[in-house]
């Protein structure tokens, strides 16, 4: 009888709750590591242990000792370059090289691997001090070079503005580097793909509606989107895959956000991973294909099958987030009839559970998805 092959999944947050689970139906052996046991992947795991994600000599320890096939991680930017780097070293299934990896993870590397003309990037500038010439007229964005999860990513209107929030952003920064970005007026964009050998073999935009009073944090995924048109879809695609073959993703799932400037798409951020948001969930619902099954069969298998047709539904369907404010008491009091009513959902806490800072301003404490 042939052993079961084992995964180990860096972090324990929600999303990678979500790839635990699905590797256990999958029947593959499971293990988690975290800096601490304070997530929901904890429970869902059938091995954890207490490592820094970051610690890479402690995680191969790991892996030898416990015949692990596959390192891989969902949702965390932090985390690919590790798995990445590790399973070129120990000659482990990956998709994307650590390089790429890292390049996706500092803003700045991305930016300026595709270069200054790239159709879909942004103007953009590095700066070390506040003390530097600002050359992007206001308003512009202004975020850590290497940080995720919306942390520090501010508008800048004026250079008062920019001096009163610039070590406040330089804070979650681990460069010490942050940077300037054009500012785009119009509606954001998710988009979910996946890559076979540099052509993408599935494609999906959603809308990707935010919260009026925090810049850039998530409210709503809509999918179809009704933002972009669609006589812009093919533009779109085009310059998403000389994006995914300028920085050498060539295989695997990725994660773009993007926003439009009248019909034009332009890149905000694009990883070789799937995305921090739950979308494979959405999809699921959408058109009946598991990103997340998908990305594992491809990785421990080499089966790229499920890409081959997918239908979707002449629907709308939507991701929403519950959001709070962090320090504060869960209360899902307000939600009752959507969570009823929905087509799944996940709450991160228990009701009344103190919500830990993530993001610092306005943190998910679940989801649910519906159709409209």
């Amino acid at each position: 009888m042939t052993a079961k092959k084992s995964i180990l999944i860096l972090g324990v947050a929600s999303v990678q709750r979500d790839a635990l689970v699905e590797l256990k139906k999958m029947g593959y052996e499971t293990h988690a590591c975290a800096m601490a046991p304070d997530g929901p992947g904890v429970e869902v795991a059938d091995y954890f242990v207490e490592i820094n994600i970051l610690h890479r000599q402690e995680i191969i320890e790991y892996i030898k000792k416990h015949n692990i096939d596959i390192v891989y991680s969902v949702g965390s930017d932090m985390a690919m370059p590790i798995a990445c780097s590790i399973s070129e070293e120990l000659n482990m299934p990956h998709f994307v090289s650590e390089k790429t990896a890292r390049i996706c993870n500092n803003k700045d590397l991305m930016r300026q691997t595709l270069g200054t003309g790239f159709e879909g990037n942004l103007n953009f500038q590095i700066i070390e001090n506040s003390d530097e010439k600002l050359e992007l007229d206001f308003p512009f964005i202004m975020k850590p070079t290497d940080s995720q999860g919306q942390r520090g990513v501010l508008l800048i209107h004026s250079e008062e503005e920019f001096l009163k929030n610039y070590e406040d952003v330089k804070s979650y920064s681990r460069s010490g580097l942050v940077i300037l970005e054009q500012y785009i007026t119009g509606p954001e964009l998710s988009v979910n793909g996946y890559i076979v050998d540099g052509k993408i073999k599935f494609l999906e935009e959603s809308d990707r509606e935010t919260w009026p009073d925090y810049t850039g944090l998530i409210h709503r995924h809509v999918i179809p989107s009704k933002e972009l048109p669609s006589s812009q879809r093919e533009k779109l695609h085009e310059i998403i895959e000389k994006t995914c073959n300028k920085l050498e993703i060539l295989n695997g799932p990725f994660y773009v956000q993007m926003k439009l400037e009248g019909t034009m798409p332009y890149i905000i951020e694009i990883t070789p991973r799937l995305d921090g948001c739950h979308m494979w969930n959405l999809l699921n619902n959408y058109c009946e294909t598991n990103l997340l099954t998908t990305t594992f069969n491809h990785l421990l298998e080499n089966n790229t099958e499920s890409l081959s047709s997918y239908s979707p539904k002449d629907e709308t369907y939507y991701l929403e987030f519950i959001c709070q404010v962090p320090k504060t008491k869960a209360d899902y009091s307000n939600f009752k009839t959507e969570l009823k009513d929905s087509l799944d959902s996940f709450l991160y806490y228990e009701q009344d559970q103190i919500i830990r800072p993530v993001n610092g301003k306005f943190d998910k404490i679940g989801y649910f998805i519906n159709k409209k």
